[in-house]
């Protein structure tokens, strides 16, 4: 049986190295990268396609790219859209020219969003968030996906390169409208070496590798173009706090949106799963184990940028020294702290969207 990846699914990945293996990505190597960041040295980044090329672009100061695309579908984030912008953010402190596009010709075909409403979604509330959320706006090229008619009319001709049988061995299925969606986000993609050639990496979790395989698959097609392989770069999925599924707006109980209300999240957190043991007086003698546990996970992959910090709360939940209840108290304080923090950047950002730098056609 052919092996896929679930674009649209909300199952969290049991086994990592399997999937490396099994769809042959390249295993993440931190040391190639200078200065990586929280998700890089921790593992949460841990696979990729063409990595060498960027790292090599890097340290030759080798021109290159970041894109990323917003899905203004609601006036919301999940909380593990955060890990997404903090790479983008990297790669551009490295000499990347960033690309934001709004995928308003998907939310409209896959939402019924109107290009309207895409369009004030995205300057009212994804692009401020992406910006408080660490975007460097100066360095950022932003366009909406109907509004430029490069990327449509590379779709137009990608969607030739492609056979329905080998669109449905990389998705599972082919339907009209995620044909229609994939070969546009090829297009996206491709669409900043239209005006200079140069390497370009996406970064995604790993539920959108076959987009970035669609894509290589494409480029490999149209020779004359003479265009660079997509590189990518995969980060784990932020489980939801129940530890279930990854986590979606699909599950709101167990999702933490951005932004959203403390009150909310601290009583999110303070039902999150836990790695504590069944008594207080078992887990002094025995310890937790902040493996199992998500509010551990939160820190992990979010909350604490000190690694100090982290293995402090680590080595004291492992000696059952720090207890489930105050670890919860802890982490509704922290997450409160980066809430507000996180609010007042949007409300900042808000007043310099009319000076960015939107691609006119």
């Amino acid at each position: 049986m052919a092996k896929t990846i679930d674009v649209y699914g909300s199952e969290l990945v049991e086994d990592y190295a399997k999937v490396i293996r099994d769809f042959g990505l390249e295993v993440f190597d931190p040391s190639i990268f200078p200065e990586p960041n929280r998700i890089m040295r921790r593992g949460e980044v841990f696979a990729g396609r063409g990595l060498k090329i960027i790292a090599d672009c890097i340290k030759n100061k080798k021109p290159f790219y970041v894109l990323s695309g917003i899905m203004p579908t609601g006036d919301k984030l999940h909380f593990g859209s955060k890990l997404v912008v903090e790479q983008i953010s990297y790669f551009q402190k490295h000499g990347a020219k960033a690309y934001i596009l709004v995928a308003d010709l998907e939310a409209m075909a896959s939402r019924g969003v109107t290009l309207e409403q895409a369009k004030q979604r995205a300057l009212d509330f994804h692009i401020p968030a992406y910006i408080a959320l660490g975007l460097d706006p100066k360095k950022t090229i932003f366009y909406f996906q109907s509004e430029n008619k490069d990327v449509v009319h590379l779709a137009y001709e990608f969607a030739k390169k492609i056979t329905l049988n080998e669109f449905k061995g990389i998705y599972g299925s082919a339907d009209p409208g995620r044909i229609l969606s994939a070969v546009t986000q090829v297009g996206d993609m491709v669409y900043p070496q239209l005006e200079e050639r140069m390497p370009g990496i996406i970064p995604v979790g790993i539920d959108q590798d076959p987009h970035i395989r669609l894509a290589r698959d494409v480029i490999r097609r149209v020779k004359d173009k003479k265009l660079f392989p997509i590189s990518s770069i995969y980060h784990k999925f932020t489980p939801s706090l129940d530890g279930s599924i990854k986590m979606s707006k699909s599950k709101p109980e167990s999702c933490i949106e951005l932004p959203e209300d403390v009150k909310s999240v601290s009583k999110k957190i303070k039902r999150a799963l836990t790695g504590g043991r069944d008594t207080v007086d078992e887990q002094k003698k025995l310890g937790g184990i902040p493996e199992n546990c998500m509010i551990f996970e939160l820190y992990h992959q979010h909350i604490l940028e000190d690694d100090a910090d982290l293995d402090k709360v680590y080595t004291q939940c492992k000696k059952g020294i720090l207890l489930c209840g105050q670890d919860k108290i802890d982490a509704c304080e922290r997450m409160t702290k980066f809430m507000e923090d996180f609010v007042k950047k949007i409300e900042k950002a808000r007043k310099i969207v009319p000076k960015l730098n939107f691609v006119r056609f």
